[in-house]
């Protein structure tokens, strides 16, 4: 098997279309709490403010799994084999995406899955550049969507979808069955996922993650009604909402709100949505689960972790994971 020659990124676009994006705001605004979909906070402004998040001393994530990346290379290397197709759900700036691929052995594709078009093109772009020999093939899309690639990697390629970050802790528990079972029907029997989990911890450590001293992710969180004003045409007040994140851990996440702080109406689509001062807008959830806890949700959705690498505090994840139906 050997990848086609490719002279120029081609772009799959399944972008959700702006309509379906207005009806999914009006229908998460009329629930209790109100909410938005995280996937409102990656437009090309909350992309690079992420990335300066990922840099910041208090939020460990992204330089735990590096760490584990860095220490663990070899062993990853093997478990992953040669000649794989890497799916990685939520590419972002592909940092451990470089490391990943640098260290696999001649993998063939490389397929990343992000709803943000202008880093994905970007980062595809790089990545085609850095390996001449490897099949890039971007996918503009939400991963919490299903979506097929049969048409673009080969039937006989060992699949392996790469979700680093812990992405997965985004997604409530029944809602991260669900996309584990996806990810699973995606990769086959054959394939593999390679998921990074931030793991339960004092509130010490977590909550400053999410609260951090230069504001960033107040931002963060803030541009999140500004992307959704552009996209939808509503009409939210950026100034009089403000950003909290709470770590409850006897739910075992972290809640990301905005607080409205004045009585406010909202028009959307020709619909007001009465926001009273005080009033949250849940924007996210970032689940820190116990390893026995995210055990029972892979054996629910037909899983197993076959590996697990640490950092040296444990405070994070690395899995390799199968089908429970793998020797």
């Amino acid at each position: 098997m050997s990848a086609p020659i490719q002279n120029q990124v081609s772009l799959m676009d399944l972008e959700p279309a702006a309509d379906d994006l207005t009806r999914e705001v009006l229908h998460s605004l009329g629930e209790t709490p109100h909410r938005l979909s995280c996937r409102f906070f990656y437009d090309e402004t909350g992309a690079k403010l992420f990335s300066k998040i990922c840099n910041l001393k208090e939020y460990y994530l992204t330089r735990t799994e590096l760490q584990i990346m860095n220490e663990y290379l070899g062993e990853i290397r093997h478990c992953v084999g040669p000649k794989a197709a890497i799916i990685e759900f939520g590419s972002g700036s592909g940092q451990k995406t470089e490391l990943l691929l640098e260290s696999l052995e001649r993998p063939w594709c490389y397929a990343p899955v992000d709803i943000s078009r202008e880093q994905l093109v970007e980062l595809a772009e790089r990545m085609s550049a850095r390996f001449p020999d490897l099949w890039v093939q971007p996918v503009c899309a939400d991963y919490n969507t299903p979506f097929n690639l049969d048409g673009i990697i080969e039937a006989d390629a060992r699949r392996i979808v790469y979700f680093p970050g812990s992405t997965i802790g985004n997604l409530v528990p029944e809602q991260a069955i669900t996309m584990l079972r996806r990810m699973k029907g995606l990769v086959g029997d054959r394939g593999a996922i390679l998921l990074g989990l931030d793991l339960a911890k004092s509130r010490e450590i977590i909550e400053p993650a999410y609260n951090d001293s230069e504001g960033l992710t107040a931002a963060f969180n803030l541009n999140a009604l500004k992307h959704v004003n552009r996209v939808t045409g509503t009409d939210f007040n950026v100034s009089a909402f403000e950003h909290r994140a709470i770590y409850r851990p006897e739910q075992y996440r972290v809640e990301m709100h905005l607080i409205s702080s004045a009585n406010q109406t909202v028009r959307i689509n020709g619909q007001c949505i009465r926001l009273e001062k005080g009033n949250h807008i849940v924007t996210e959830y970032s689940y820190k689960y116990p390893l026995e806890v995210f055990d029972r949700l892979l054996a629910t959705a037909g899983l197993r972790r076959i590996r697990t690498w640490f950092d040296r505090n444990r405070w994070f994840s690395l899995q390799f994971i199968q089908s429970s139906a793998c020797p």
